[in-house]
C-alpha cells in the first residue's frame, strides 16, 4: 500500500518537475490523479526523444502509477470537474507561470475556503516571490542563475550545463519532501497550507561546497571538470581502454593509492606529502598518476585497487548502468504494463522502505485513459460523463482502442 496510502492528489503540473513530484508520491502509495489539459495533454507528450508507436517515451517514464484525466478549462463543464476533484483532494500541485491559476478561479486562497485542509504546492522557475517571482521556469535557464553552470565544465570553456536536468529533477524531490512535511502539520492540526519551491532554489542548493568555499575565501571557485574542490586525487583518471574515478581522498587511501602503484617515491615529493600540497599543485598530481594509470585497463585497475579498499569506479555509459547488477538487485529497473505498448520498463523507486515499501504498478496513462473511471468515482453519471464529452470538457479514451502489440 506505501506509506502515503490514502492520500489524494491531484496534479495539474506538466513537463518534468511537477510530473517528478506526483510520481515519487504515487510510488508510495498516492492516488494522484493527473489532470491533463485539452487539447494535447502534457506537452511531454511531444517531446523527441522518442516516440513508441505515437507514444512520448518522455511523458511514460515521468508519469507512472497516476491515472489521468484530460479536462479543458476553457469550458464551464471543465471547471466544474476541476472543482469537484479539489474540494475534497488532501493535494494539488500546479507549475504554471504565476497568476495563472487565480485567472482560472482555482487559487489558493480561493480553494483553501472550501478546503481548508488542502495542501497546495506550486512549482516554479523562481518562486512566487522576488523580482523573478512571474519569469517560465526552465532546467537550463535556472542551471545558469544558480550557479551551477559556472562550476561544470573544464576551467576556460564554454559554459557547460549538468548532463541531466538537475533543477527540473531537485525540484520535483523539494516539492515532494514540503508536500510530506505539510502532511504530517496537517494530521497534527488539521491545517493545510502552501507549498512554495522553484527551479532556482534547487540548483542553489547544489552548491553548498562552492558557496561555502566563497563565503570563506571571497573568491569563487573555478570549474574543475571531474576534479573535486576539497581533496585530491579524487576524479576520473584516463586508463589505456577509457577512464575510471579515483576517490583517494584522505591520507590512508593516498598512501594506499601509492602502494598499490608501487610508487614510494611520490610519498615524499614535497608537492604531494598532505592533501593541501595535492591540491595547490593538482595538475601535477593528475599528469604525474595518468602515466600510471594509462598503462592498463579499466578492469585490470579495478581487478587491483577495489582490494586494496580504495574508493574506485568505472564510468558507466546508460545502457551499462542500466544493465549493471547493482542497478538490478536495487531493483531499479522495473517494468510495468502499458495500455497500447504492452511491457514498458521504467526507473524504479530509489528510497527503500522496509514496512511500507514503494510500489510500481501502473504505466503511464495514455490522454483520457482513466477520465470515466474517476468521474464516476467523483458521483458522476454515465449520462453526465456523455454531455461533458460532448461539450469538450473533457476527453475520455475508448476502453476499446487498447492494442497490445
Amino acid at each position: 500500500m506505501g506509506p502515503l496510502a490514502g492520500l489524494k492528489v491531484i496534479e495539474l503540473a506538466h513537463i518534468m518537475s511537477g510530473p517528478t513530484c506526483g510520481m515519487l508520491l504515487a510510488d508510495m502509495g498516492a492516488d494522484v490523479i493527473k489532470v491533463e489539459k485539452v487539447p494535447g495533454g502534457d506537452d511531454t507528450r511531444r517531446f523527441g526523444i522518442p516516440e513508441i508507436n505515437g507514444e512520448s517515451t518522455a511523458f511514460i517514464i515521468m508519469n507512472r502509477n497516476k491515472r489521468g484525466i484530460a479536462v479543458n478549462l476553457k469550458t464551464e463543464g471543465g471547471k466544474q470537474v476541476l472543482r469537484r476533484l479539489l474540494e475534497t483532494a488532501d493535494v494539488v500541485t500546479e507549475n504554471y507561470r504565476m497568476g495563472t491559476m487565480e485567472k482560472l478561479g482555482f487559487g489558493y486562497e480561493t480553494l483553501r475556503k472550501v478546503n481548508p485542509g488542502l495542501i497546495y504546492c506550486e512549482i516554479s522557475g523562481y518562486g512566487r516571490t522576488g523580482p523573478w517571482a512571474s519569469k517560465p521556469g526552465f532546467d537550463l535557464i535556472a542551471q545558469g542563475m544558480s550557479g551551477l553552470m559556472s562550476i561544470t565544465g573544464e576551467p576556460g570553456q564554454a559554459p557547460i550545463k549538468c548532463g541531466g536536468p538537475v533543477t527540473d529533477i531537485n525540484a520535483g524531490i523539494l516539492a515532494a519532501l514540503g508536500i510530506v512535511a505539510a502532511y504530517v502539520h496537517r494530521l497534527k492540526t488539521g491545517e493545510g497550507q502552501r507549498v512554495d519551491t522553484s527551479l532556482f532554489e534547487a540548483g542553489i542548493m547544489q552548491t553548498y561546497w562552492h558557496t561555502a568555499y566563497f563565503l570563506a575565501t571571497g573568491t569563487a571557485a573555478p570549474p574543475m571538470g571531474s576534479g573535486n574542490l576539497t581533496s585530491a586525487p579524487y576524479q576520473a583518471f584516463k586508463t589505456r581502454d577509457g577512464w575510471i574515478n579515483i576517490g583517494a581522498a584522505n591520507q590512508a587511501n593516498w598512501e594506499r593509492l601509492l602502494s598499490v602503484l608501487n610508487a614510494p617515491e611520490l610519498a615524499d615529493d614535497p608537492r604531494f606529502k598532505t592533501n593541501r600540497d595535492r591540491m595547490a599543485h593538482r595538475h601535477e598530481l593528475v599528469e604525474v598518476l595518468t602515466r600510471y594509470f594509462v598503462e592498463r585497463t579499466t578492469e585490470e585497475w579495478l581487478e587491483v585497487l577495489e582490494p586494496a579498499g580504495l574508493p574506485v569506479g568505472p564510468i558507466l555509459s546508460i545502457p551499462e548502468m542500466l544493465s549493471h547488477p547493482q542497478t538490478r538487485a536495487r531493483e531499479m529497473v522495473v517494468e510495468t504494463e502499458h495500455r497500447r505498448l504492452g511491457r514498458v520498463k521504467s526507473l524504479g523507486f530509489p528510497v527503500k522502505l522496509s514496512r511500507t515499501p514503494a510500489e510500481i504498478t501502473r504505466s503511464a496513462p495514455v490522454l483520457g485513459e482513466h477520465t470515466r473511471e474517476v468521474l464516476t468515482e467523483y458521483g458522476y453519471s454515465e449520462a453526465e460523463i456523455e454531455a461533458l464529452v460532448r461539450e469538450g470538457a473533457v476527453i475520455a479514451a475508448d476502453e476499446q482502442s487498447a492494442v497490445v502489440p
